[in-house]
């Protein structure tokens, strides 16, 4: 029997108790999706998976701005990160939004005909380049900031979480490929994702006292709350590295200007010496090259999904917070353009 899971075996979701099954609830009511696979490969890491959705929930579906700009947002950031599997998914939500032109325009890798939609495509590809949009005005209002941040950031780790530990394939045999199935799929969507939804909702299910300092660009929103709750939780993946490897990785990140790596992964770390390091890198700057070998170099009788789940994930915010770093700093010079 296939499955969408790459190297991890998370538990069925109808298996689910406690905070995961509450998630769960949460995802299948907002998002209008049951068991997507997306957050269920996070389930073997449940302090994970509970912040992930806070963050997609709280900008996405119930931060400020329309959700039709947020998913093209979010489409620009996967595009960015060569992630076809959420390419594919974001151009179904844009169907549940009503925007079907436009959906299969995007589909087709045109530039989107309305001006205002294309600039926030674009936006969005550009996020993956750490500091890459200067000072110029953002294409949506200065309080419509936290839900696209919040939704590139979001996205910025989803993508490698879906990258790194799942198939290509949204649906079987590739069935999103065509039209038809794309617009049936947006329809059977799109009550959920009209249907307006309380922000903050997502909050109770984090289980942090102190889930750190909410970043400014959040104004205050909940957005902030998750955001800072995601960082704590995927950071934590550090302590599965040793102090070397934690601090090549960082140097690493520091430098990285957005490209992708070269065919040869020419400086990455030798999978024989360094299988941790070279894990966490891939994961941040390309996961979807992650490989067999990779996986079984690193692994130990000792290294559990939960393991494998928290460096992948420790990868990936690794590059969000590189991004968010250098993104968040130009918001407050923007208010006077909005």
């Amino acid at each position: 029997m296939s499955t969408p899971f790459r190297y991890t075996r998370p538990l069925p979701p109808k298996s689910a108790t406690g905070p995961v099954a509450e998630v769960y609830e949460q995802l299948s009511r907002d998002f209008g999706i049951d068991e997507p696979v997306t957050f269920v490969v996070l389930s073997s890491a449940p302090e994970l998976l509970a912040p992930a959705w806070a963050l997609t929930r709280e900008s996405l579906i119930a931060g400020p701005g329309s959700r039709t700009g947020k998913e093209l947002a979010a489409l620009g950031v996967s595009l960015a990160n060569r992630c076809p599997f959420c390419v594919d998914a974001h151009t179904m939500l844009l169907h549940a939004t009503g925007d079907h032109a436009l959906a299969e325009r995007v589909a087709r890798g045109e530039r989107p005909v309305n001006e205002e939609h294309a600039r926030v495509l674009e936006w969005g590809r550009h996020t993956r380049v750490p500091g890459g949009l200067g000072a110029a005005p953002y294409p949506f209002p200065r309080e419509h900031a936290p839900g696209y941040l919040g939704t590139a950031f979001a996205f910025h780790f989803i993508n490698r979480i879906v990258s790194a530990l799942l198939t290509e394939n949204l649906l079987p045999g590739n069935a999103q490929r065509f039209r038809a199935v794309r617009s049936l799929a947006g329809r059977t969507l799109a009550r959920t994702v009209r249907r307006p939804a309380r922000p903050g909702a997502s909050l109770a299910l984090l289980d942090l006292p102190d889930p750190g300092e909410a970043p400014a660009w959040a104004d205050g929103t909940p957005v902030g709350l998750a955001y800072a709750a995601l960082l704590r939780a995927a950071m934590a993946g550090a302590g599965l590295l040793g102090t070397d490897d934690q601090d090549l990785v960082e140097e690493v990140l520091l430098d990285w200007d957005g490209s992708h790596p070269p065919l040869d992964l020419s400086g990455f770390p030798d999978r024989r010496e360094r299988p941790g390091a070279r894990l966490v890198l891939l994961a941040a700057l390309a996961p979807y090259r992650i490989t067999d070998e990779d996986v079984a170099a690193w692994r130990r009788p000792e290294h559990t999904d939960h393991c494998l789940v928290q460096l992948v994930a420790y990868g990936a915010f690794l590059a969000v917070d590189r991004v968010e770093s250098a993104l968040h700093r130009p918001i407050a010079r923007t208010k006077a353009d909005t």
